[in-house]
């Protein structure tokens, strides 16, 4: 694993390509006040790893632990915090300095967006698991419905993992290989291709494309 950023999802827009003529839409991410917190060796914790934190929150919100540990990387009190791990510790990053934010990325950079999607709340197999349905012919009283669901002999029970109506959405998800169309780091924030999981305000996590490869540096 490479290190990425953490950030917020703004919301949606879109920006104009001049030279196609055409309009992106874009999520906007904002990614300022990333922080590094810690650095964890082979040595002392047995793997590789840098933990960031983001999003500024108040002291008194926090047990006595996770002041301390604010505290001791003497660093603002922070709401989200993510370890990005590495192959060995030569691949850590320098945490002496500032977190680099939106400079980590370029424009025309692919990245692997990771968030919680959206909560749907109570719904049917049709909606929560693509059910075709039931035929909607004239007498036809389960259009919606499962069907059967469970044996009529021995066991007579319904069987776990069984696809059944429930909570749908609220899930871990991962969009891969979207690209950064602007990095504006004056701003705080990355223009990122297409939608990303979650709601406005949802925590989001960047990191470098695993499957398409970093641009030259220039």
């Amino acid at each position: 694993m490479s290190l990425g950023l953490l950030g917020k999802k703004i919301g949606m827009t879109r920006v104009f390509d001049q030279e196609a003529g055409s309009s992106i839409p874009v999520t906007v991410v904002e990614v300022a006040g990333n922080e590094f917190l810690q650095v964890k060796t082979q040595e002392t914790d047995g793997y590789s790893a840098v933990q960031v934190g983001f999003d500024d929150q108040k002291e008194q919100r926090l047990n006595l632990p996770d002041r301390g540990r604010f505290a001791k990387a003497s660093v603002a009190p922070k709401k989200h915090v993510k370890e990005f791990r590495f192959e060995s510790d030569a691949d850590l990053p320098n945490t002496e300095e500032a977190h680099p934010g939106a400079a980590l990325f370029q424009d025309g950079q692919y990245v692997d967006v990771s968030g919680i999607s959206k909560g749907k709340g109570f719904q049917g197999v049709v909606k929560r698991y693509n059910f075709s349905g039931q035929p909607d012919s004239h007498g036809h009283m389960m259009h919606r419905r499962p069907g059967g669901v469970g044996a009529g002999t021995w066991p007579g029970r319904i069987w776990k993992n069984k696809k059944m109506p429930g909570r749908h959405g609220v899930y871990s998800r991962t969009v891969q290989n979207l690209k950064i169309v602007q990095v504006r780091p004056e701003d705080g924030v990355v223009l990122v291709s297409g939608a990303v999981p979650g709601r406005k305000g949802q925590y989001v996590v960047i990191r470098p494309a695993v499957k398409k490869a970093a641009p030259a540096a220039k």
